[in-house]
């Protein structure tokens, strides 16, 4: 067995979940869509000024922006146009729906990284070229952990820090948003973070990122394997980690946007 395949969490996939998925593929493959979201990314525009700046006829770039909308990535908002001749007059306004470029890349992410069993082999090259493509459009995302399963479900944390420690809130300290990785009380087998379960740190010199137990009581877990406290180990795009086993324990997948680390500058 490879250290790849050592790393592979298999998963049963529902078929409408598959069509659901090429359909997101379908929206998000064209490279013109690509462009619109670029071209609204800081500042909202209406369809004149965007079919201006990638290019595209007034038609054309109404029915993208109707696809990126289907997807939940845009949304429309009356505004005013430019003055002209005329005066101004009320336009629908596009702008990326806050977080929506960051909710591309995990839906990407958590797909690609769980190493779905895709039935459709056709299915899974063309999600791998989507996130590839999508992520060098939109580079510089951290890396991040999602929260898989409990009453938190789905929740994303960036890692934005160097040394970043993981576990339950404490009752009356108010949470640092990038300083920790907090969970809330449902998963009561998680150490508290004032006593660490576990610590996330980044290798300058190359952007690695490292974990450890910090001698929790429930134990550590990636990809299955238990970790010894107090020693570290390599994080790789799409490790799945575990903190404590069973349903008051948390189930964090570990996600680079563009599959690599990024070492500090020289």
């Amino acid at each position: 067995m490879t250290d790849d395949d050592s790393r592979t969490l298999i998963l049963d996939v529902d078929n409408d979940d598959l069509q659901e998925l090429s359909e997101y593929l379908d929206v998000l493959s064209s490279s013109t869509r690509l462009k619109i979201l670029k071209a609204i990314e800081r500042s909202p525009k209406d369809v004149r000024q965007i079919s201006a700046a990638i290019e595209t006829s007034y038609e054309n770039t109404k029915k993208h922006l109707d696809k990126l909308m289907s997807i939940g990535v845009v949304r429309k908002e009356a505004g005013l146009s430019r003055p002209t001749a005329k005066g101004v007059h009320p336009v629908w306004k596009y702008s990326i729906v806050p977080g929506g470029l960051e909710a591309i890349t995990r839906s990407l992410g958590l797909f690609a990284n769980l190493r779905l069993t895709l039935t459709d082999s056709v299915l899974a090259k063309r999600l791998a070229g989507v996130r590839e493509t999508f992520s060098g459009e939109f580079s510089g995302q951290p890396p991040a952990v999602i929260l898989l399963g409990g009453a938190e479900d789905g929740r994303v944390f960036a890692l934005a820090g160097e040394s970043i420690p993981v576990g339950r809130a404490d009752p009356g300290t108010p949470e640092r948003a990038g300083e920790a990785i907090v969970l809330g009380e449902a998963y009561a087998a998680v150490t508290r973070v004032s006593k660490p379960h576990a610590r996330l740190t980044r290798r300058r010199v190359d952007g690695t990122w490292l974990i450890e137990d910090c001698g929790s009581t429930g134990g550590t877990f990636v990809n299955g394997t238990p970790l010894e406290p107090g020693k570290q180990r390599e994080l790789h795009d799409g490790d799945l980690i575990e903190l404590a086993k069973g349903a008051p324990g948390a189930t964090l997948v570990f996600v680079i946007p563009g599959g690599v680390p990024v070492p500090d500058a020289a």
